[in-house]
């Protein structure tokens, strides 16, 4: 039987400011029942889906993303920040609160008709997510699924990711 994981996630109040609460996976990454069961319901969401490579968004969707290619037994690709990145890089831009910031890939990460699992830990706004969605389709691959551990849904970042398979794990209606 599947556990309800937001008894493991902390919330924090005012946290990075004034107003937010924060929804911190400190504390069901340090329990390892936890951490085995969102890895597990993680895996489970991709059943039936034809995948080639999972990419992260840096950085929580390291941890899971990384666990999650290695059970699917398919390559991960990391999607970081400017100037993270080694080699030669594809850079797409997208939109904050106040400002602009952008998310890189590597150009020779995902071959044309790659079938991809984008993860990360939170849907907020989909503005990341969105960004990583347009790297992968730059490339040529195609997004099969695009997976979090949390939702934050009251944020209504899905009306972003419309035509996509998106799923979240556990879903917070509210702040």
């Amino acid at each position: 039987m599947k556990s309800d994981l937001k008894e493991y996630i902390r919330s924090v109040q005012d946290f990075p400011k004034q107003g937010i609460v924060f929804r911190d996976l400190t504390t069901l990454l340090k329990n390892s029942v936890a951490l085995k069961e969102a890895i597990n319901q993680l895996y489970d969401s991709t059943e039936g889906l034809k995948i080639d490579k999972v990419v992260g968004i840096e950085s929580r969707g390291f941890i899971f993303g990384a666990i999650l290619a290695e059970r699917l037994n398919v390559g991960f690709i990391p999607v970081r920040k400017p100037g993270k990145l080694p080699a030669e890089t594809e850079k797409e831009f997208y939109d904050l609160e106040y400002g602009k910031d952008s998310i890189e890939i590597h150009k020779d990460a995902i071959s044309p008709g790659d079938k991809v699992l984008i993860h990360d830990d939170l849907l907020a706004t989909g503005g990341t997510a969105k960004a990583a969605i347009n790297l992968v389709e730059k490339l040529g691959g195609e997004v099969v699924q695009i997976l979090f551990l949390i939702e934050l849904s009251f944020l209504n970042g899905r009306e972003k990711l419309k035509g996509y398979n998106v799923k979240a794990l556990v879903d917070y209606t509210s702040e």
